[in-house]
């Protein structure tokens, strides 16, 4: 069996394209692309502008982009832009993280976060105002046609309305 030993990009080296290994790699330069690999280890003075794709992953510099790993390990020097998909993920105290973290049993066939759910919403708030509004003009057919806006800017007056009614009856 071999020995795999990792392979180093050092600091002084800017890859501009996608880098993919099946082993260690260990990244200290720029890399302007994706990066695949079995572990990862971002050095303090690289930066990533990518996907990070890899089993385990320890950043101390700079990701601009979504990280998808089992275990991610954000140092106390890292700086990170993006989502993180993980089974596992420890920050250290000063690490820098904007973006949104979300647990997977399979982070590494998982491709993002869905945003699915906030464009269902969008369109969910006016059908929710037509519908208060169609509330309001069916009250205000029981009542008199000026008054209607009125409630319908104020969703407590029902409940008090209901209990008027239960009062009546």
């Amino acid at each position: 069996m071999k020995s795999r030993a990792p392979s180093i990009l050092s600091a002084d080296l800017t890859v501009h394209g996608s880098i993919v290994s099946e082993g260690e790699v260990q990244l200290d330069g720029a890399v302007e692309g994706d990066v695949k690999a079995g572990s990862l280890t971002i050095g303090e003075e690289a930066t990533v502008k990518g996907e990070v794709v890899a089993e385990t992953v320890v950043i101390r510099g700079r990701v601009n982009g979504s990280v998808r790993a089992r275990q991610v390990q954000l140092a106390a020097t890292a700086r990170v832009e993006g989502d993180v998909i993980h089974a596992t993920l420890a920050i250290e105290s000063g690490a820098y993280f904007d973006g949104l973290c979300r647990r997977s049993t399979d982070p590494l066939t998982d491709k993002g976060m869905s945003a699915s759910p906030a464009r269902s919403e969008a369109p969910a708030s006016p059908s929710q105002s037509q519908g208060q509004s169609s509330s309001a003009s069916s009250s205000s057919s029981s009542s008199t046609g000026a008054p209607a806006p009125r409630p319908a800017s104020t969703p407590a007056a029902p409940p008090p309305a209901s209990g008027a009614a239960s009062a009546k009856a």
